[in-house]
């Protein structure tokens, strides 16, 4: 018993030195753990994890610019997800302590970006502190990051889609829905989808996947789900400025799905989701129902298997 305890003791010492972005003194600590109990199965899985990380990082003093190294860390991030995919045995604890040290790291290097610089590009680094600050675990502050970044980069979705999943995170769900879905409106191929952590759009995506939508076009097919799986609820009206662009929107991609069909896999969900758009406007609008019938009949051969879902 003296043994596991030792082992869990330094397990909890080294989760916490990864808090404070001490990769040295956790692997460390690792080391001390295996030598304690050589088969614990936890410790070998966070002795790999920080492995990784140390050949992973051995390349960021070769980069000078702190935006761009904190571009790279976020970069191995996305990376280490799929590494720890591969193996053996489990941890959350393990999981969320690296989570910390990877956002931690790379919102130290944003940060210390020069003032000149951070002025000329503050849409871009709103958007990265807010992604390390969630990531981090400190919401509040990120979701004011996140709150610049959208003002800054209007009608952009990665901003928005970041701060969806901040409100999702906290529980704020009808303000998460909301903007996600203004967010997969703008334009799915925006949004960083391996930074969504919120439990609602996880699902969400892991399900969209299940169906078989993957590669590029799965971000597409997510807010077309996300109605069929009454997720995305929370709507709005649309001005008639909007609703006029909305079905200019539907025209040209009509017009560009008859032309080239090679980009059909992108085009027929992006389509899909604004004929739903369109439905809900024509529905808060009160307009007659021949004109929602007839964008259901053009829904109906464009995809019928989604046509007899949306309208079981």
């Amino acid at each position: 018993m003296a043994e596991h305890a030792s082992v869990s003791t330094l397990l909890a010492n080294a989760y916490e030195a990864l808090r404070g972005v001490d990769l040295v003194s956790a692997s460390a600590l690792l080391d001390e753990a295996l030598s304690v109990d050589f088969e614990h199965a936890e410790v070998h899985f966070a002795l790999k994890c920080a492995r990784y990380w140390t050949e992973g990082l051995a390349r960021l003093h070769d980069i000078a610019n702190p935006f761009e190294r904190g571009e790279y860390v976020l970069g191995l991030w996305k990376t280490f997800v799929q590494f720890q995919s591969r193996l053996e045995g489990d941890s959350e604890p393990c999981r969320y302590a690296f989570k910390q040290f990877c956002f931690s790291l790379a919102l130290s290097h944003y940060r210390a970006l020069p003032a000149e610089e951070g002025e000329s590009q503050v849409g871009e680094l709103a958007l990265r502190l807010g992604r390390c600050l969630k990531g981090a675990g400190d919401y509040d502050e990120a979701a004011r990051e996140l709150a610049i970044a959208a003002k800054e980069r209007r009608d952009d979705a990665e901003p928005l889609a970041e701060l969806a999943d901040v409100h999702a995170l906290v529980n704020e769900i009808r303000e998460s829905k909301a903007l996600f879905r203004e967010a997969f409106y703008l334009g799915p191929q925006r949004i960083a989808l391996d930074y969504l952590e919120s439990e609602m759009i996880r699902r969400l995506i892991d399900r969209v996947r299940e169906l078989g939508r993957t590669g590029p076009e799965l971000a597409e097919w997510i807010p077309v789900y996300a109605n069929l799986f009454g997720v995305f609820t929370v709507k709005r009206e649309l001005k008639a400025v909007e609703a006029g662009k909305l079905r200019q929107s539907i025209y040209q991609l009509e017009n560009e799905l008859r032309e080239n069909s090679g980009e059909k896999d992108f085009l027929v969900p992006r389509l899909i989701n604004r004929y739903f758009w369109l439905i809900d406007h024509c529905i808060a609008a009160k307009e007659d129902r021949s004109k929602i019938d007839e964008i259901l009949l053009k829904l109906r051969l464009l995809d019928p298997q989604i046509h007899k879902q949306y309208t079981a």
